[in-house]
């Protein structure tokens, strides 16, 4: 059974052919996701992404065939749709807003014991997001019929059937309340409860791709669309079914999400970013981010590889980056980077030693903060870097499993629309440690974590 995966990533965007009996991708196409500047703030290319899903539908179609098709898309972000289509454009959540609209939203949010979402910036928090558009286009807002989350925006132009699912409005949005699985005060103070679309689980079907659409990818008969998933949630899915708690896992690409099925919910820390993400099953699951891919394209920019010399070196020198490199978010907001003891500059693959490893001690300081226990399973394109890998396992001082695959989101998003289990999969690879690393970075991550407690971060 073939199933086609559109995936919306912050940065990129896929479509994706999953055999779901197998567990495996077949085929997979991709395209940058470019922010737009022009109109009233910058906004995502929701128009060049669909044709170009359309396009990758009608070759992955014609070339493999599928027999259903799942969305998976990134959180903080929704629609606002009214009679015609979208009121207002799809909002970059990085965007920053005027100081004054940030302190209006403070003063209605909720606390974070009714969402475990914390403060995040821009508009990380999709209720942040609805608030500004409300308050600034009042009456752009006036014409708004529904609201719908992100992934179900897509689902939405396919078939015309809005819905939001509980995963994205779990991922910190202050809209909803993980525990009771129902909305927050925060939609009654925006007025927006009759506006939200219905919610469903993300394996809901959600319709058949509409006529125009079907004849444009060729279709030959009805096509069912599910309701889709918050991409890191897509995840954590597999794994759900494989494995009992205790297990993290972390997802990998822009951000770095961790997962801690069977971690402390009750101690969670919303200054350190922090919080209950939903899993498909509508559960509260203990969970921390930093913006951990982002952070290492902006370190190495894409170049560099893990070389012996270049780790000695990293390591005999105590060249240690401190965080964070994007601030505002992850366990250390306040922190600003800098780089200690290269004193002679660092070479390519000497940043990326020492970026793999500041992710890994990012990684590590999430799972302390979520209670994690057990092991830890890598989904994404961390899960390629070995270094990373290896270096994770020695600082958490437990098994840290690899899993591979293009997208770490598209065998889950694929498990949705499954009327079959998929086939149990062998477990994650384990990491062969081929880098080997010495004692020495033991003590690399005592300096490190002795540094960030003693405040040699500011």
């Amino acid at each position: 059974m073939n199933i086609a995966v559109l995936d919306i990533g912050k940065t990129n965007v896929k479509a994706v052919i999953v055999e779901v009996e197998a567990g495996r991708e077949l085929a997979a196409r991709i395209k940058p996701n470019t922010v737009l500047t022009d109109g009233p703030y910058p906004h995502f290319d929701v128009d060049g992404i669909f044709a170009f899903l359309l396009d990758s539908l009608k070759e992955l179609h014609a070339e493999f065939g599928f027999e259903a098709i799942s969305v998976t898309a990134h959180g903080a972000s929704g629609a606002l749709l009214g009679d015609g289509g979208l009121v207002l454009p799809v909002l970059d959540y990085e965007f920053r807003y005027p100081a004054g609209v940030e302190e209006a939203y403070d003063a209605i949010r909720p606390p974070f014991g009714e969402t475990f979402s914390p403060r995040l910036p821009g508009g990380l928090n999709l209720g942040a997001q609805l608030h500004y558009q409300k308050t600034t286009f009042p009456e752009a807002f006036g014409k708004v019929r529904t609201i719908v989350t992100y992934p179900q925006y897509w689902g939405w132009r396919l078939t015309g059937v809005a819905a939001t699912d509980v995963t994205s409005l779990g991922c910190h949005t202050d809209l909803w309340m993980p525990r009771l699985g129902i909305f927050s005060s925060l939609v009654g103070r925006l007025g927006i409860a009759e506006k939200l679309a219905p919610v469903k689980r993300p394996s809901d079907l959600l319709g058949y791709v509409a006529g125009e659409i079907a004849e444009r990818i060729e279709l030959a008969g009805p096509m069912p669309v599910y309701c889709g998933i918050h991409d890191s949630n897509a995840s954590l899915l597999p794994h759900l079914f494989q494995r009992e708690a205790h297990f993290t896992v972390v997802s990998t690409g822009t951000w770095v999400v961790l997962f801690a099925v069977g971690g402390d919910l009750d101690h969670l820390d919303p200054e350190r970013d922090t919080l209950a993400n939903v899993d498909a099953l509508g559960r509260a699951v203990p969970s921390a981010r930093f913006m951990g891919g982002r952070e290492f394209e902006l370190l190495t920019g894409g170049k560099g590889t893990a070389t012996p010399a270049a780790i000695r070196r990293v390591l005999e020198e105590h060249i240690l980056l401190m965080p964070s490199v994007v601030p505002g978010c992850g366990p250390y907001p306040h922190a600003r980077h800098h780089v200690l003891n290269a004193l002679h500059g660092l070479d390519a693959d000497e940043t990326y030693v020492a970026a793999s490893f500041y992710a890994a001690l990012m990684t590590k300081t999430c799972l302390d903060l979520t209670g994690a226990a057990g092991p830890v399973i890598i989904e994404g394109p961390f899960a390629r870097n070995m270094l990373y890998i290896e270096a994770l396992s020695q600082a958490a001082e437990r098994p840290v499993r690899p899993v591979g695959g293009s997208t770490g989101t598209s065998i889950g998003a694929a498990l949705l629309t499954a009327q079959v289990p998929m086939r149990a999969t062998p477990p994650p690879g384990t990491a062969d440690s081929p880098f080997g690393l010495p004692e020495s970075f033991r003590q690399y991550c005592v300096e490190w974590n002795r540094l960030v407690r003693a405040g040699a971060i500011d």
